[in-house]
């Protein structure tokens, strides 16, 4: 049954819905690519049963996120923080363990707004540890030179026992930062201002053997390193944008917030817990919260109630969508009269 919830949920989550103006067709290859590379499985039911696997009560995750920089999105997008929130909040409430979003000083306002819109608190570390009863953050460094230690100390300190990465950019095989048109963001030739890459932080789990998730929508994406030959094969500029920034699991959606809330959809389903299932009033309040504390609609670079281009009604549908096919296989069999 795991198997069946997943691919429905994984056919759910890849649907293209996009401008005629952008690549179509890139979703289909890449998910069979991550899916071979996930041992020929769902990769959102892959990614939910290795968090049950790794994570205990009282555990840390790390959280990554956090994507788009000034002048065009000052503190981010509307795509990333949602989704980031709506598993931080399922681990949190279904496991019990205690989620640290990491995040660069400009992406914060929007995570946090997106959390505790969700219902997740976010406090100091030792407190959200003691207490139970919320999530952390950690900002990264201004300078890059300060990254390498940075990562290193947060591994050895906090001892993740899962790393999650959702909509945050990897560098690709140039060592700089790509948009989806395959522009750099950083390095000399930047066309945005201040952006950090935090990926060794996913390196330096892998080393220590941390389990690594990530979720993308275009490949740019830190874990798509995992599947690198299928993106620069089949998504314009792949060459450029690819990053080699690889995870254990990659899970590709049409949408990043979308992968979280399949992975979020199957962990309610392995945890027996629909109760704690995402709404569709509870994503309308988080996607609205986000773009108020400055979280833009990337498409158009405006506070509109869209994610990606595509209005936020469609992210409370899949959210309805998920919800039901978690209840459905959890719910006694009926014997209708029509059976």
């Amino acid at each position: 049954m795991p198997e069946v919830v997943g691919d429905s949920v994984d056919r759910l989550v890849t649907v293209e819905a996009k401008n005629r103006a952008f690549p179509h067709g890139i979703m289909g290859p890449l998910h069979a690519a991550a899916r071979k590379a996930a041992g020929d499985r769902a990769v959102t039911m892959a990614a939910a049963q290795a968090i049950v696997d790794h994570v205990s009560a009282g555990d840390t995750v790390l959280v990554l996120t956090g994507a788009g920089y000034p002048p065009t999105m000052p503190k981010g997008e509307s795509d990333g923080p949602p989704g980031a929130a709506a598993l931080a909040r399922m681990i949190h409430r279904g496991i019990g363990a205690v989620p640290v979003f990491v995040c660069e000083q400009n992406h914060r306002d929007p995570i946090v707004a997106s959390s505790e819109a969700s219902g997740l608190a976010i406090r100091e570390f030792d407190d959200a540890r003691s207490s139970g009863l919320a999530a952390a953050m950690i900002l990264a460094p201004s300078s890059t030179n300060e990254i390498e230690s940075w990562a290193q100390g947060i591994i050895d300190t906090l001892k993740p026992k899962i790393l999650i990465s959702t909509e945050r950019l990897g560098p690709g095989k140039d060592s700089y930062l790509h948009n989806a048109l395959g522009r750099p963001i950083s390095g000399p030739e930047a066309i945005n201002m201040g952006a950090i890459d935090i990926s060794p932080l996913v390196d330096q789990a892998r080393r220590s053997g941390v389990f690594t998730i990530g979720v993308g929508d275009f490949g740019n994406e830190i874990g798509f390193g995992r599947i690198y030959d299928a993106v620069v094969r089949h998504v314009p500029r792949g060459n450029d944008l690819a990053t080699t920034v690889e995870t254990d699991i990659i899970v590709p959606a049409m949408i990043s917030n979308w992968g979280c809330y399949g992975i979020e959809a199957c962990l309610a389903f392995l945890l027996k817990r629909s109760d704690l299932l995402r709404t569709p009033q509870m994503e309308e309040r988080t996607l609205r919260q986000c773009l108020d504390a400055g979280g833009v609609e990337a498409m158009f670079c405006t506070n509109d109630f869209f994610v990606d281009g595509l209005e936020g009604e469609a992210s409370m549908a899949i959210v309805g969508l998920l919800g039901s096919i978690v209840r459905k296989n959890l719910e006694p069999v009926i014997e209708g009269p029509g059976h």
